[in-house]
């Protein structure tokens, strides 16, 4: 399973420290409340909004350098919408990966 990473922001920050410290930041901040609300909409089946929220988190998993949990989230996105659950695990521990990694930083 990948592990999430720093290289990307750290490419596009260009040593710029502030940028990357605020690229973290908004991160820690964000993806939790994402999380919650993934988990809490799926609890509720309410797939529509674990989709939306699946939406907004992907672009995340790219940042921290984890190209085959993006194209998980991005199939996961889609079959979600069709009531399609057997991904839900698999994608739930991605997200439990990076909220640990995130909680390191």
């Amino acid at each position: 399973m990948e592990k999430p990473n720093l290289s990307y922001i750290e490419e596009i920050s260009g040593g710029d420290e502030d940028f990357k410290n605020n690229m973290i930041a908004i991160l820690k901040v964000e993806f939790p409340l994402e999380l919650e609300s993934i988990v809490q909409s799926f609890k509720e089946n309410n797939f529509n909004e674990v989709s939306f929220y699946t939406h907004k988190v992907k672009h995340k998993i790219a940042m921290l350098g984890m190209p085959k949990s993006y194209e998980l989230a991005s199939i996961f996105e889609m079959e979600i919408k069709k009531n399609n659950t057997t991904k839900y695990k698999d994608f739930l521990l991605i997200l439990n990966r990076i909220a640990l990694y995130l909680n390191a930083k």
